[in-house]
């Protein structure tokens, strides 16, 4: 007979499974194609939708072991929706205007510079809390999953 634990860990491995076939790129691109941008949208949320999915369920196994650092990363889990909706804002607004991304016009306006430094910035933040959310889960196995 099967655990809770165990059909937890074969949901979340089934979750990685698809989320590295995603295989997003967080490296932003100048292309001032609307065209690219459409899909650069589409594939982030996809990727985004996948990863809170096997954040989530990276929780549910957590939760069981230990109360108090599952609330901790359920908080991390929290922000990284809030930073992977500011991020999908911030390519929104690119694709409502892509000439910002194009390096060849040396004379972009105020707005335009700020626009592709939100995008950055947001780009960043949201790849690297994704990074220390991996590096806190794996602690987390190392530690308290192993003997399970």
């Amino acid at each position: 007979m099967k655990s809770k634990t165990d059909e937890q860990r074969k949901r979340l491995e089934e979750l990685g499974k698809r989320l590295t076939k995603i295989q997003f790129d967080f490296k932003i691109k100048n292309n001032p194609s609307e065209k690219y941008w459409v899909k650069r949208i589409e594939e982030f949320d996809m990727y985004h939708k996948k990863t809170i999915e096997y954040f989530s369920q990276a929780y549910s196994l957590m939760v069981d072991v230990d109360k108090e650092q599952a609330g901790m990363f359920l908080l991390r889990l929290s922000k990284l929706k809030q930073l992977g909706a500011k991020l999908l804002e911030n390519m929104e607004k690119i694709r409502q205007n892509p000439a910002i991304m194009n390096v060849k016009d040396k004379q972009q306006s105020k707005w335009s510079l700020e626009q592709k430094d939100l995008l950055i910035n947001a780009n960043e933040e949201c790849l690297n809390h994704e990074k220390k959310m991996n590096l806190f889960f794996r602690e987390f196995c190392e530690k308290n999953l192993r003997q399970i």
